[in-house]
């Protein structure tokens, strides 16, 4: 029996200039179905499902060049050919009334050789082997040695993230959010488990923060800081990639992110790792720290979105893999009506409808 709610997750919320319907957000999520690292029409179906009047979406991490990517058939922004390819994807999302976000990254030493130009080394803040990791697919993932790069190289990856947002915003994309976790590459630079440099990007917290810092600041001047979002994951542990104090570093990221007046920060639940950081409600002090808007992400459902809204923990909730599987998620929420199941084992299949574009609706109501 389905009942109609609008509990604290269905209100209103104004974030800066964007008028949202409600708290729920489409988190991005990888989904390797852009060919060639270009948008595909699916993609703009999948996104348009997803859409409605005053819904946050947040699009999947574009590589900001051809060495920054990570996987297999993920979007880019790094050419004009994907600006054009973005197009059609934003416009069928705007064309359902929603705000659309992309989100840029870099995924330095994770990155395999395969994907570098001319089979060269990934990139990193250190020359550190990457442990090996459990693919998707359930196969071993051997990275090759990454390759440290020189101090003089560091303003050109600047600068890919700064012409990445300015495709986004000529792409017509409303903002964009800087991935700034996860293990890649800012978060290689800003965690002391990682970064063994001895220059100015390396060292104590301002150093280690310094790219980061740089990458921020270049994007808000190129799309504006109420476009702009940033996600972090100070607590996890993403193929080695730690930090002794990760809430030192998280606040002091947040002070450069308050100095230059950025819209939102996306924080992802120590809960998503295993390790000694999940405790309740660990994001609290960076809650109150961030001036502007707070999202969190991870593992969410409805009455847990519920509790960190009317609690002040949080303006908005991220959800991924419930929003994957159902693309009419906030309606579901305010019909209180069941959810459908997600399949893991589609999640970063190539193919362009199975676990992409088939989940069902609920039906219309009369």
């Amino acid at each position: 029996m389905e009942t109609k709610t609008t509990t604290p997750l269905l209100t209103p919320y104004k974030m800066g200039d964007f008028n949202l319907a409600h708290r729920v957000v489409l988190a991005p999520l990888t989904r390797c179905r852009s060919y060639g690292n270009i948008a595909q029409p699916h993609n703009a179906l999948y996104y348009a499902q997803r859409a409605a009047p005053g819904v946050l979406l947040i699009a999947e991490a574009c590589a900001v060049s051809e060495a920054a990517r990570g996987y297999p058939h993920v979007p880019g922004l790094w050419s004009q050919e994907q600006v054009e390819a973005w197009r059609p994807v934003v416009d069928a999302v705007h064309a359902k009334g929603a705000v659309f976000f992309c989100q840029l990254w870099h995924t330095g030493r994770v990155s395999p050789t395969e994907f570098q130009p001319n089979g060269q080394a990934p990139v990193s803040s250190t020359d550190k082997q990457v442990p090996p990791e459990v693919a998707h697919d359930g196969s071993v993932l051997e990275f090759a040695p990454p390759r440290r790069l020189e101090t003089e190289e560091i303003p050109h990856i600047v600068n890919d993230f700064r012409v990445a947002a300015r495709n986004a915003m000529r792409a017509g994309f409303d903002g964009v959010e800087i991935h700034a976790g996860n293990g890649y590459l800012i978060d290689q630079f800003m965690k002391d488990g990682v970064n063994d440099r001895t220059d100015e990007y390396g060292g104590g917290l301002d150093n280690r923060c310094r790219f980061a810092a740089e990458v921020i600041a270049a994007v808000c001047h190129e799309a504006g800081a109420g476009r702009v979002g940033v996600r972090l994951s100070p607590f996890a542990d993403y193929v080695d990639c730690v930090d002794s104090d990760p809430e030192a570093l998280a606040l002091h990221v947040m002070g450069v992110m308050n100095g230059l007046g950025v819209l939102y920060c996306h924080m992802i639940e120590p809960r998503m790792c295993v390790n000694e950081w999940m405790i309740p409600r660990r994001l609290l002090p960076f809650r109150k720290a961030f001036k502007g808007t707070f999202m969190v992400n991870g593992g969410y459902d409805r009455e847990e979105g519920d509790k960190a809204v009317a609690e002040g923990y949080a303006d908005l909730v991220a959800y991924g893999r419930l929003f994957l599987a159902n693309p009419d998620l906030p309606e579901r929420f305010r019909r209180n009506a069941v959810l459908n199941k997600y399949d893991r084992s589609t999640f970063y299949t190539s193919d362009p409808v199975v676990g992409y574009t088939d989940y069902p609706f609920l039906e219309t109501e009369d």
